[in-house]
């Protein structure tokens, strides 16, 4: 027969299950905890970047991409038409006042300077022999004039013995009649005589007036000419480099056509472009640093904003602060950074790519060997800081990472 399993025996195996319970609960708990920090994210110091929080000064910038160019360039054109005999320098050549770039045949502008010498000449000669022609023809009338006069006089002598003598009945009515005609008539042939020489004088004052006129204009034209043949020289007036020049000897240029370009490399100036976005924020004046590369920057001032727009981009011009830099090149592409804001003792963050503009941003700050993830605002982006507003404290250590990826979790371990 069965026997009943005494009390002690029970109790004993009772407390055996409760034990390996206890154990085996034990053991899951520690293998769920182990678990855990197997799979809770972490990530190495050694491939972060992080910036404390900290007070200082931060500028609001625009970025624009800009061209190093010589503050000074001068273009060479033809005043004149010519042909090109020689070229004498090249591009790229240094160039020192005086010298000679290209050699021009200017015989055109010669002999047109020659044709309007003679054109002055026979004005001249017109003018002489208009004063000829006006002294033998008051001549002629002032000798016709004397002789009338005569006549005149003469007429007036017969009228007064003619009516003396009709006085004494002499002679008839009829011949005093005659007489006095003969008077009226001689009167009125001087007075024609007194008009034909006035009136010839003024003729021909008119006349030289007119020629001194057409010469004075022709003298003009010839000054002007032989200027326009001494500016056509291709001679440089400064000290600077050839940049560009005609490339065809033996070719026509006509009046206006650019000869070549001359550029004076010892100061330069900046040539940006930016998005019209900007526009409104754009104004002359505003600071601006110019970054030639990683480790050198000028600064400098908007001298000048281009008032049209152009494929949705505005063109401003930079002056430089250091204008004769040596690190300065022709045609050296450069970073612009234009200032619009600036704040003082604010708290600021380096920039990264934890962030990408103002506004609420979740950031990872360091507490010990954990990164917790927080809500901070940002303020106004600088060249190298963001503002901070609000969410950090001075001193935070935040990662400026990027850690898009951990964006799902609060924590992130650091090994």
């Amino acid at each position: 027969m069965d026997r009943e399993i005494e009390i002690s025996v029970r109790r004993k195996i009772l407390l055996r299950r409760i034990i390996v319970s206890i154990i085996l609960v034990a053991v899951i708990a520690t293998i769920i905890a182990a678990g855990m920090q197997l799979i809770k994210p972490s990530i190495a110091r050694t491939r972060i970047r992080t910036s404390r929080v900290d007070l200082g000064t931060i500028e609001a910038t625009i970025t624009a991409f800009g061209t190093v160019v010589p503050e000074f360039e001068q273009v060479l054109s033809s005043p004149v038409n010519a042909r090109v005999l020689k070229i004498l320098k090249r591009p790229g050549a240094i160039l020192n006042p005086g010298d000679p770039i290209l050699q021009l045949d200017l015989n055109e502008s010669v002999l047109a300077i020659e044709k309007l010498e003679q054109q002055i000449d026979l004005k001249a000669n017109q003018q002489s022999k208009a004063k000829l022609d006006l002294a033998e023809t008051l001549s002629g009338l002032k000798n016709k004039w004397e002789l009338k006069n005569l006549d005149y006089k003469s007429s007036q002598a017969t009228t007064a013995r003619t009516r003396t003598m009709l006085q004494e009945s002499l002679i008839s009515q009829e011949r005093m009649s005659e007489a006095v005609l003969a008077e009226e008539k001689a009167k009125l042939e001087l007075k024609q005589l007194e008009d034909s020489y006035r009136n010839a004088q003024q003729a021909t004052e008119t006349l030289l007036e007119g020629l001194a006129l057409e010469m004075k204009t022709l003298v003009r034209e010839k000054v002007e000419a032989r200027r326009q043949l001494e500016l056509a020289t291709t001679e440089s007036d400064r000290k600077g480099v050839l940049t560009w020049v005609i490339n065809e000897e033996g070719s026509t240029v006509q009046k206006g056509a650019i000869l070549a370009r001359l550029a004076d490399l010892r100061s330069f100036r900046v040539e940006a472009t930016v998005s019209d976005v900007h526009a409104n924020r754009l104004s002359n004046g505003l600071p601006v640093r110019v970054k030639l590369n990683d480790d050198t920057s000028l600064d400098g001032t908007v001298s000048r904003i281009n008032p049209t727009v152009t494929n949705g981009v505005i063109t401003i011009v930079v002056s430089l602060d250091d204008k004769s830099n040596e690190m300065l090149r022709s045609n050296l592409r450069v970073d612009v950074l234009i200032a619009t804001e600036r704040k003082t003792n604010v708290m600021r963050v380096k920039k990264g790519p934890f962030a990408n503009g103002n506004g609420l941003r979740d950031v990872f700050v360091i507490r010990g060997d954990m990164a917790v993830r927080t809500q901070a605002r940002l303020g106004i982006a600088g060249a190298d800081h963001f503002e901070v507003i609000d969410g950090l404290l001075e001193g935070d250590e935040v990662i400026i990472s990027d850690l898009s990826d951990f964006m799902h979790v609060k924590e992130i371990k650091l090994r």
